[in-house]
């Protein structure tokens, strides 16, 4: 029998169904993050083409994804670049410096590479910026949306290279 610890996300703390703006979006990430945390999620997939409006930087979304930390979880993000990170998301590049481990940072940029998705994908529910200008998407446990989504990442992934080092080494 599976312990609560095995369990995956199943979704239901999360809502479903379309959103409109930024601060929308932004609530809903910070509402996957404590899920996370709460729920003890194994693996999931962020990608954005650079996460800048995402509430990376928050207090509540560092505490949560601290909580959420522990052997055997698996985050994989997925951009074209990070550049943001260190300006705008102190809070988060000082926990990937704890927790790099259990972080997989991948580069998808290039001629004829894909584009990279706005979205957080788990196995039972998903999150996806179909609108970035304007901030509008969907999110719910959808099983085809989840598949075509994840099937979007899985493509960038392949084409992708590791990106978002624990450490920048300088001269």
């Amino acid at each position: 029998m599976p312990s609560d610890e095995d369990a995956a996300p199943d979704g239901a703390t999360l809502p479903s169904g379309p959103f409109s703006g930024p601060q929308e979006f932004a609530q809903l990430i910070r509402q996957a993050v404590e899920a996370a945390a709460q729920e003890g999620w194994r693996e999931w997939v962020w990608s954005d083409p650079d996460f800048a409006d995402w509430p990376l930087g928050d207090r509540a979304v560092a505490e949560a994804m601290q909580q959420w930390s522990s052997a055997g979880r698996r985050l994989t993000l997925v951009a074209e670049r990070y550049d943001v990170f260190e300006r705008h998301h102190a809070r988060f590049v000082h926990w990937r410096r704890m927790w790099g481990h259990i972080v997989d940072a991948r580069v998808c940029r290039g001629a004829g590479l894909p584009a990279v998705p706005s979205a957080i994908w788990t196995p039972t529910w998903a999150l996806r910026r179909l609108d970035v200008d304007h901030c509008r998407g969907h999110s719910g446990n959808d099983a085809m949306s989840r598949r075509a989504l994840r099937e979007s990442l899985d493509e960038c992934l392949r084409s992708s290279r590791e990106g978002f080092p624990v450490t920048t080494l300088g001269l």
